[in-house]
């Protein structure tokens, strides 16, 4: 179920003369892809597959090679791009990968693009940036706090692209969960998985489906804001949710346990993607991840 833009958010007036450019061609850009109909649609990576165009919703992408970290590979971009996304992941959790992806990527990326005609860019960022608040609620207007090395890069990219006068947002996702992202479901059948239980702390997820909406909602948004939180309406305990998961699954509920390190405890609110129009087909990982023990 993809989202749907209210009517005060209108999209551009002529959508089959938008070109578009989509930076990352993992999973998660694929979503996006399929939902950025109209127009022509360019998605960049490193090594393109060999077909030559994506069916689908989104019609034909027209396949770039190129990598950020290599300014070199970044010539002949095309030019007169009005909507970017940049939805890279690093291959690694290194700082050296986080750097050569967050920090390097956008400025080779920015030197090689045409911005002229660009009204919006949509930074995929993480909720990494907030770190700990003890299970307090946050939103755009909390101050960063990151716990980790990673974290701070993001937030560093996230500062430098806000100073380069372009019409740039910034969407800080949490936890991402969906096909292909049953890492959890896994471990919980096996036994292994772990969950604090002395004291509460609090979890973010959002299904990938609604991330990549999301996503496409916020590029075409006319009067997008410089930051949005990206999660879904039920931020639960870490014991509640895999208790749950557990009981859905017939596997024992999981022992106590440390929290998940460099992530906190927060509760994030999403009520600023809310009110751009966005409509979340799972606004409660129970349902979500339900579904996904359903399919499997």
């Amino acid at each position: 179920m993809a989202a749907i833009p209210a009517p005060h958010a209108p999209h551009s007036p002529d959508t089959q003369a938008e070109r578009v450019l989509l930076v990352g061609g993992g999973d998660l850009g694929m979503r996006v892809a399929a939902r950025l109909s109209g127009g022509t649609l360019w998605v960049l990576r490193r090594h393109p597959p060999a077909t030559a165009a994506l069916c689908g919703p989104a019609g034909a992408v027209q396949w770039l090679a190129g990598d950020v970290s290599r300014p070199d590979t970044l010539r002949g971009l095309p030019r007169g791009i009005t909507r970017l996304v940049y939805v890279l992941a690093p291959d690694a959790r290194d700082s050296r990968a986080y750097r050569d992806v967050f920090i390097d990527g956008p400025r080779h990326l920015l030197s090689a693009l045409d911005t002229s005609a660009l009204q919006r860019m949509v930074f995929v960022s993480s909720s990494a940036v907030y770190g700990d608040h003890d299970g307090g609620w946050i939103d755009e207007e909390t101050p960063p706090g990151p716990q980790g090395e990673n974290g701070e890069i993001l937030l560093r990219a996230e500062q430098w692209l806000a100073e380069q006068r372009l019409p740039v947002t910034a969407l800080r996702l949490a936890g991402l969960y969906g096909p292909g992202r049953v890492q959890l479901l896994e471990r919980l059948r096996q036994g292994v998985a772990r969950a604090p239980r002395r004291a509460a702390h609090w979890a973010n997820r959002m299904h990938v489906d609604d991330a990549a909406a999301a996503i496409a909602h916020l590029v075409r948004l006319a009067d997008a804001l410089p930051v949005y939180l990206g999660a879904d309406d039920t931020p639960l305990p870490l014991d509640v949710l895999y208790d749950h998961l557990a009981g859905l699954l017939g596997a024992p509920l999981p022992l106590d346990g440390p929290p998940p390190a460099g992530v906190g405890s927060k509760r994030m609110r999403n009520a600023r993607l809310r009110a751009s129009g966005l409509r979340l087909a799972w606004p409660d990982a129970r349902d979500g991840y339900a579904s996904l023990i359903e399919a499997r």
